[in-house]
C-alpha cells in the first residue's frame, strides 16, 4: 500500500526570517517549556489544510493554483505579538502572529476557494494567520500570557519580510523537518 500523507497550501517565509524565528526561540525556549518546538525549515502560515488528498484532486488543485492566484503580488508582512490557541493555562500551540494584511487575507480566500472547486472539503474555521513555533505546553507552572513579547529584534525594532510563494507542503510525520515541498507556486508583481 502506497504511502498517504497530510497535504496544506501555505505562505513560504524566507529563509532568514526562519532563522530568526529559531534563533528568538533558542534564547527564549527556557521561559517556555513546551513538548515539541517546530523545526526551523517548517516555520510557515497556513493557507488551507487539505489532509489526504487523492491524486486526481491534488492533480487539479495543483494544475490551476497559479492561476488561481496570479491576481496576487508579492507583499510584506511583519512579525506581531506572541500566542496560544487552547487552554489559557496549559495552550496546545504557541504561535507568532502578523500584522494585519489585506493582501493575505485575499490569498487565502483565493486558495481557499480553489482547493473547495477542486473537492476538498476544509476546515470552515475563520483564518486567523500565525506561525507555530511550539505545540503542547508541559511546564509545572500555568502558562502566563503576560510573559509572552512580540518577537523583535534585540534593539526593539520589528521584523518585516516578503512573502513572494505559496507552497504546497507534504506532511512527513516521521522526519525533521516534516514538511517538504510538493508544488511552489511564486507571485507574480505585474507591475
Amino acid at each position: 500500500m502506497a504511502e498517504r500523507y497530510h497535504y496544506f497550501f501555505a505562505v513560504k517565509l524566507p529563509n532568514e526570517v526562519k532563522a530568526f524565528i529559531g534563533n528568538w526561540i533558542e534564547r527564549n525556549k527556557r521561559e517556555f517549556p513546551f513538548k515539541r518546538w517546530v523545526h526551523e525549515a517548517d516555520y510557515h502560515i497556513t493557507l488551507a489544510f487539505l489532509g489526504f488528498a487523492e491524486d486526481e484532486m491534488k492533480a487539479k488543485a495543483v494544475e490551476s493554483m497559479a492561476t488561481a492566484i496570479s491576481d496576487i503580488p508579492p507583499f510584506s508582512l511583519t512579525l506581531t505579538k506572541i500566542g496560544t490557541f487552547g487552554p489559557a493555562k496549559s495552550p496546545r500551540i504557541f504561535w507568532t502572529g502578523v500584522n494585519e494584511s489585506q493582501v493575505l487575507n485575499d490569498l487565502q480566500k483565493q486558495v481557499y476557494q480553489h482547493c473547495i472547486e477542486a473537492g476538498f472539503q476544509l476546515d470552515k474555521k475563520p483564518f486567523r494567520p500565525h506561525i507555530t513555533l511550539a505545540r503542547k505546553w508541559e511546564g509545572e507552572q500555568p502558562f502566563e500570557k503576560g510573559t509572552a513579547t512580540p518577537i523583535v529584534t534585540e534593539d526593539g525594532k520589528e521584523v518585516s519580510f516578503q512573502i513572494n510563494e505559496v507552497v504546497l507542503y507534504e506532511t512527513h510525520l516521521d522526519k525533521a523537518p516534516k514538511y517538504k515541498e510538493y508544488a511552489v507556486f511564486p507571485l507574480i508583481n505585474k507591475k
